[in-house]
């Protein structure tokens, strides 16, 4: 299997690079956010996951070897392969992560290719597998009142972000989900 790659990129698509590694060129997919920081001609090197099929041999390169064992724990799940969990890491992980830490169901299904179902299983194969290290703190894990609050406020049409950079500045006295929310809706 082939796990790294290090050459120059001959060619750049919208899928992936053709990396040549010397006298061989190699296709490999990469996600959106890593082809656009890419010029061609360049130099690098890649920690590739190799997916065997009947019909295909391809290539899935990775600049981070974190972002290369996420990859692996995604396809380990029934019904995410391989595109799906590029496009999956074509979100910053930080933020894949914290969904799945705080179950969020919600911003999980936001990405394409994900519905309730896919949703619910990857928070329940990943949740135990992910550590909180490495995520931002707008990210980390809200408590199950912030959770509660958050949903409540993006039904009622509040972006995410919006949401979670009021609940940060929130007095510590206010406990109750109904204050917060009021707490919200007076100082959004």
């Amino acid at each position: 299997m082939i796990s790294y790659l290090k050459g120059n990129i001959i060619k750049k698509t919208n899928k992936g690079v053709i990396l040549n590694t010397g006298q061989v060129g190699y296709f490999v997919y990469m996600t959106a956010p890593s082809l656009e920081e890419i010029k061609e001609n360049q130099d690098t090197e890649y920690y590739i996951h190799t997916n065997v099929r009947e019909d295909a041999l391809d290539l899935y390169g990775f600049k981070k070897y974190e972002d290369l064992l996420f990859f692996k724990n995604l396809i380990s799940i029934s019904g995410v392969g391989p595109r799906l969990a590029l496009d999956i890491l074509s979100v910053p992980p930080a933020k894949v992560k914290a969904a799945i830490l705080n179950e969020d169901i919600a911003y999980l299904k936001e990405i394409p290719g994900i519905g309730p179902k896919s949703a619910k299983r990857i928070i329940l194969e990943l949740k135990g597998k992910i550590e909180d290290e490495g995520i931002d703190e707008t990210y980390q894990k809200l408590s199950p009142i912030n959770a509660e609050v958050l949903d409540a406020l993006m039904r009622l049409g509040y972006q995410r972000n919006q949401v979670s950079q009021t609940l940060k500045d929130i007095p510590k006295e206010i406990t109750e989900t109904e204050e917060i929310i009021t707490y919200f809706l007076k100082n959004a």
